[in-house]
């Protein structure tokens, strides 16, 4: 069973991969990220004198912009096991065992500011990433914005709940900022580690399990057993956090008849299976993930909104492929200057530490992009609250293209 204490994480695969739909096209990209990677890394070992006390120093403190809503944000997070099913990855396991963290609008702020990851978890992510000449728990120190002791705020059973499933290989914590900004506006947020799919999950008994699942990638139907797995576990989650006696006691907070998903990259690819299996799913967010396992021929009548990078790796049409079988309300939405992390906090922070994707949004613009975004698509969703944004473009996201009702004028 792969765990940092019985083994070392030596998987090769890039933390931070654009899936496609064909295998061709899959290699192409992967080799393209390994190479930005082995070049980013060669930058970092490279920097002489003054250029890396400068790199040093910008890695000191990374941050989370603060988010904009008016309640402070508390976090804490819960370990589950499913006894009902083997683990997909490592069937010797048992059961399938999962960490979730949940983020919501706290009272007032605590005093114990929540931790990105830990140094071992920020280790083992740039190792599989291949950077190697940055301080190894550089991610650990990002200023989160979130505090650990913030007792939860809201009336029994009215905020809603979204639920976060990250890209493959990336913890849960790589939404971070799209957690705080919607626990900021008064949404239960539920952040979900797909064990065995990311360079590290935690354990509260100290074990740190690896990528098992990397091992599998380029085998038969891999994204679809992964897609499957994940509307599990989602299920499941959702399962433990409406339970009539749950082990959160801030789940009596949760609106069971308000419930959303947002997924980025293999995560997003997941949206669709959950909503289509689990109807307590009523909208969903694609954020740059391709849609792996078709939506059926009959069609998906929840509202899905697509949301990525202008630039798509050849071979992947899924999103147009998919597009006619969107039944309901449906946006699909392009950010042009923006690249497979911008989806998620890795743009900014990496911008912040020294090193460059590539990405054309500078500073915190891809956070404040996915957020405002994301979050007026729940408050329609969710909230019933009409948002013009998701109509018409924005002179104040002027990078945020709306495709045309072909679905085949951006992607």
């Amino acid at each position: 069973m792969p765990h940092r204490d019985l083994q070392p994480a030596a998987h090769t695969a890039t933390a931070f991969p654009r899936y496609g739909t064909r295998t061709a096209a899959r290699a192409r990209r992967l080799t393209a990220v390994a190479a930005l990677f082995a070049a980013l890394a060669a930058v970092a070992v490279a920097a002489p004198g003054e250029v890396a006390a400068e790199r040093a120093d910008a890695m000191a403190a990374p941050y989370l912009p603060e988010p904009t809503g008016s309640h402070p944000v508390g976090t804490t997070s819960l370990h589950l096991n499913d006894d009902a099913r083997a683990d997909p990855w490592v069937p010797s396991a048992q059961t399938r065992e999962l960490m979730v963290s949940l983020w919501y609008p706290a009272s007032s702020p605590g005093t114990q500011r929540a931790r990105y990851v830990s140094p071992v978890e920020s280790e083992l992510l740039l190792e599989g990433s291949g950077i190697t000449g940055v301080p190894p728990d550089v991610l650990s120190r990002t200023r989160t914005n979130a505090s650990t002791d913030a007792e939860p705020v809201g009336g029994r059973h009215r905020l809603p709940l979204v639920v976060l499933s990250p890209g493959f290989t990336w913890p849960r914590s790589s939404l971070s900022s799209l957690a705080e900004e919607l626990a900021s506006r008064g949404y239960v947020v539920a952040g979900i580690d797909h064990t065995y799919e990311n360079h590290a999950t935690t354990f509260p008994d100290g074990r740190v399990a690896t990528c098992a699942a990397c091992e599998r990638t380029g085998t038969p139907d891999f994204e679809r057993e992964v897609v499957e797995s994940r509307a599990r576990d989602v299920s499941f989650v959702l399962d433990e956090l409406t339970a009539p006696q749950p082990d959160w006691a801030g789940a009596e907070l949760i609106d069971p008849s308000r419930i959303a998903m947002a997924g980025m990259s293999l995560g997003g690819s997941s949206v669709g299976e959950t909503m289509l299996t689990d109807p307590r799913v009523l909208a969903g967010v694609n954020l740059d993930g391709t849609m792996f396992k078709d939506l059926p021929e009959s069609g998906m009548p929840g509202p899905l909104l697509l949301f990525g990078a202008a630039a798509v790796p050849e071979g992947d049409d899924s999103w147009t492929r998919n597009w006619p079988r969107l039944t309901g309300w449906k946006r699909m939405l392009v950010v042009n200057g923006a690249v497979h992390p911008s989806f998620t906090d890795y743009d900014m922070l990496t911008q912040q530490i020294g090193l460059d994707y590539g990405s054309d949004l500078e500073g915190t613009r891809s956070v404040d992009i996915t957020r405002r975004y994301v979050r007026a698509f729940f408050d329609l969703h969710l909230r019933d609250r009409r948002q013009p944004l998701l109509d018409r473009q924005s002179a104040r996201y002027p990078e945020v293209e709306f495709c045309g009702p072909d679905a085949d004028r951006c992607r």
